[in-house]
């Protein structure tokens, strides 16, 4: 392993390492809560809302964040709406992993005791008003570790920004592999990027399933 990769071009490899954070951080918040307003309309009596939820979660879930990031860049440009890379790739991974969180807070929802949302109701709560203050809460508690994974995961999608000139890890070590002619040492560094990101992640998953586990 040649370190002077690392040393030679670590202001390349910070800047790309702080572009994946300020993206997966913005997709992190923007992606659960798209996800539970989804989840909440999968769920919902209104038929409409049932269905829109639904064909959200199907469509997303079911094709690749490569195509979603795809449109976003190259699509829109097309009708001339154009985003930068950064901006393209986050949007894209925050509705793809809204699909995958939505179904989760969905699940989570679905496993609270129906006498919860009876309950809150005949105390005069309306069921917007009971979701939000009984349910939600409650779900998203029992559905944590679950999210967790999903987060994870996004850290790791957001590699997808490299494709499109995302200024993120992988676009830097782009950068550098052609520059130095090099490629092997040059992504091996990328990964222990990655695993600085992912496995504090981990770790707080692990010990939030086990609090919860010991809760219950």
């Amino acid at each position: 392993m040649d370190f002077s990769i690392l040393t030679d071009n670590f202001g390349l490899y910070l800047e790309g390492f702080k572009n994946t954070i300020i993206a997966s951080v913005i997709a992190l918040v923007s992606s659960f809560f798209l996800g539970v307003i989804v989840a909440v309309m999968r769920i919902s009596p209104v038929k409409v809302l049932n269905w829109l939820g639904t064909g959200y979660v199907e469509f997303f879930r079911n094709i690749p964040v490569l195509i979603i990031t795809f449109f976003f860049y190259f699509g829109l440009a097309s009708i001339g709406i154009e985003l930068d890379g950064l901006k393209a790739g986050t949007t894209a991974l925050s509705i793809y992993t809204s699909a995958f969180i939505a179904e989760a807070i969905r699940a989570g929802i679905m496993s609270v005791p129906k006498g919860q949302m009876e309950a809150a109701r005949s105390s005069g709560l309306s069921y917007n008003q009971s979701m939000r203050l009984i349910i939600l809460p409650q779900a998203i508690k029992i559905v944590i570790p679950s999210l967790g994974n999903q987060f994870i995961n996004l850290v790791k999608n957001s590699s997808i920004l490299g494709v499109v000139a995302g200024l993120d890890l992988m676009y830097q070590a782009d950068l550098i592999s052609a520059r130095a002619f090099v490629t092997f040492d040059v992504y091996l560094f990328v990964a222990m990027f990655y695993l600085v990101l992912t496995i504090p992640l981990s770790l707080g998953v692990h010990y939030l399933e086990k609090r919860l586990a010991r809760s219950h």
